[in-house]
């Protein structure tokens, strides 16, 4: 399994100015990895008792055995990971609300080229590091993957979110978020933030929600903010051309219309 550092945060010492109620079940934050993991994870610890945030690991397919416990009824934690779809995974899953995080496929090929690059994956041994690999081919590698080390945007997409979109998993989209953040003292902030409290099954909604979301969307507090990452590739285009667009369209036909982004 690659590696990867990340830098701790201090938001269980911001969690513990607010009053903190539990919440009414196990909530498990899925996500296509680089779609915003860390933001939507960071907001919703704002609301959950530190003691009640399931922080050993990010959960995945090769470490669900081991932290099952995260989803036992009476605990009721708050848990975060990247975990495929499978009858395993649906069923050790099934006592929490799930909630599927995802990106537009087009701007996801991007983050995910950053972050192969950023000193935070990985080491300079990985062949995805390597200078000599033009920025172009590695965009093409994050659309179709690397042989036998990293799986291709279809596969990705297809086990992290579509398949939980089919067994009933509410999808949260990260442009959604962040256009949320971006006016978050007007009507359509709330009307999202409070869909998105539903969706997690919080008990009651404090009155101090806009403060504590502030806190949590800080970009200093997530260590793979794109800002944050070191040797993030400067290079790596902000919009991605109308070649590689192409390119995720033939890849995963479909898939941005199956999201609402087309």
């Amino acid at each position: 399994m690659v590696r990867i550092r990340l830098k701790p945060d201090t938001l269980d010492e911001e969690n513990r100015k607010f009053e903190q109620a539990r919440l009414p079940g196990p909530l498990f934050l899925n996500s296509v990895p680089k779609s915003g993991t860390h933001l939507l994870r960071n907001i919703m610890r704002m609301f959950v008792p530190v003691e009640d945030q399931y922080k050993t690991q990010f959960i995945q397919w090769g470490n669900l055995q081991q932290h099952l416990m995260a989803f036992e009824p009476e605990r009721r934690m708050l848990s975060w990971g990247h975990l495929l779809f499978s009858d395993v995974s649906a069923v050790e899953t099934s006592s929490a609300r799930t909630i599927v995080l995802v990106r537009d496929p087009y701007s996801w090929v991007l983050a995910r080229a950053r972050f192969f690059l950023s000193d935070e994956f990985g080491d300079n041994s990985m062949l995805v590091k390597s200078q000599r690999l033009s920025v172009d081919a590695l965009i093409t590698l994050m659309i179709f993957g690397v042989q036998k080390k990293s799986m291709s945007l279809r596969d990705m997409y297809m086990h992290n979110a579509v398949s939980w979109m089919g067994a009933g998993c509410p999808i949260v989209r990260y442009e959604d978020i962040i256009a949320a953040l971006k006016d978050l003292d007007g009507a359509g902030a709330e009307s999202f933030f409070m869909g998105l409290f539903e969706a997690c099954g919080l008990a009651s909604v404090p009155d101090d929600w806009r403060e504590r979301v502030r806190i949590g969307a800080d970009r200093k507090q997530s260590s793979t903010a794109s800002e944050n990452l070191s040797n993030a590739g400067s290079a790596v285009p902000k919009v991605l051309g109308e070649k590689h667009r192409k390119l995720v369209d033939f890849a995963a036909p479909g898939l941005r219309e199956l999201l609402g982004y087309a």
